[in-house]
């Protein structure tokens, strides 16, 4: 399939019992779920039963699997225990993206705070993410997927250009790839609309990163306009980008293959009626 079409679904109550049947009631050909309470430090086990169900239901349904971490780590942060904290959650999100299945996890670029200089905090991405990048060492282990920003404050990373740096920070680790998360790039000021504004900002993000980084996109539109510097996701076509700009991306070389995730407003009949949209605009 071309591009799977999905959306992050809720798994309180069981990654499997939850988590499958709503992606079932979303038609999903991909999901993105949690393995942590995204709003804090805790790195919680686990359940093998529901991992076990978890695999062998995504097999079933012919679904692939990715993992959001935490919203908290910050590799940039001037305070030692934010970034301790960052390294046992990131640690914790990888593992358990292996445990059930994940083809990648998902991490906020995370910004240069206190004030620090930007090569400063981008020394020390390297110095605690590298390691946890060379522990990924099994078939199965997931890529790690660096998510720009919407641009605010001292982001490290919200325009295409910014993900150069942050890859040469890491040494271009094979186990680096990218989600790129179509409000963010939009509100960082990437224009994606008219004839070729997806076009123009995929060529560029391979022009920066390489053929083959890109393995996931979060499908958003914008409640604002571009380069408002504003995450604010609208459903598909009822924001700022509109239906055209995500039929661009759908026919791009550089999307070939790469699942879209949906993080839209709306619930269950939102979340439905931006995944038909999708698969429709997909041809």
């Amino acid at each position: 399939m071309r591009n799977p079409v999905g959306g992050h679904v809720p798994v309180a109550g069981g990654l499997a019992t939850t988590g499958l049947g709503y992606a079932r009631e979303l038609g999903a050909e991909a999901v993105q779920v949690f393995v942590a309470n995204p709003r804090g430090w805790a790195t919680p086990t686990g359940n093998p039963a529901q991992d076990e169900l978890f695999r062998a239901g995504c097999a079933d349904q012919g679904l692939s699997a990715w993992v959001h971490a935490p919203y908290l780590i910050n590799f940039g942060s001037h305070t030692e225990a934010t970034v301790e904290k960052s390294v046992e959650s990131m640690r914790h999100s990888l593992r358990r993206g292996r445990a059930i299945g994940a083809g990648g996890v998902v991490v906020h670029t995370g910004s240069a705070t206190g004030g620090r200089p930007r090569a400063e905090a981008l020394a020390q991405v390297r110095e605690r993410v590298l390691p946890l990048l060379d522990e990924l060492t099994h078939d199965d282990d997931p890529f790690l997927l660096l998510e720009s920003t919407a641009g605010q404050g001292s982001s490290l990373c919200s325009r295409a250009e910014d993900f150069g740096p942050y890859f040469d920070a890491l040494d271009r680790h094979p186990k680096l790839g990218i989600c790129l998360d179509t409000c963010h790039i939009f509100a960082a000021g990437h224009d994606l609309t008219g004839p070729d504004g997806a076009a123009r900002t995929l060529d560029e993000l391979v022009a920066v990163v390489g053929e083959g980084r890109l393995k996931l996109i979060h499908a958003n539109d914008s409640k604002d306009v571009v380069g408002a510097h504003k995450d604010r996701h609208a459903n598909i076509g009822a924001g700022h980008i509109g239906q055209e700009a995500f039929g661009s991306l759908l026919r791009h070389p550089a999307t070939a293959g790469v699942p879209l995730i949906i993080e839209t407003p709306g619930g269950t009949q939102g979340h439905k009626a931006d995944v038909e949209l999708l698969k429709k605009l997909r041809g």
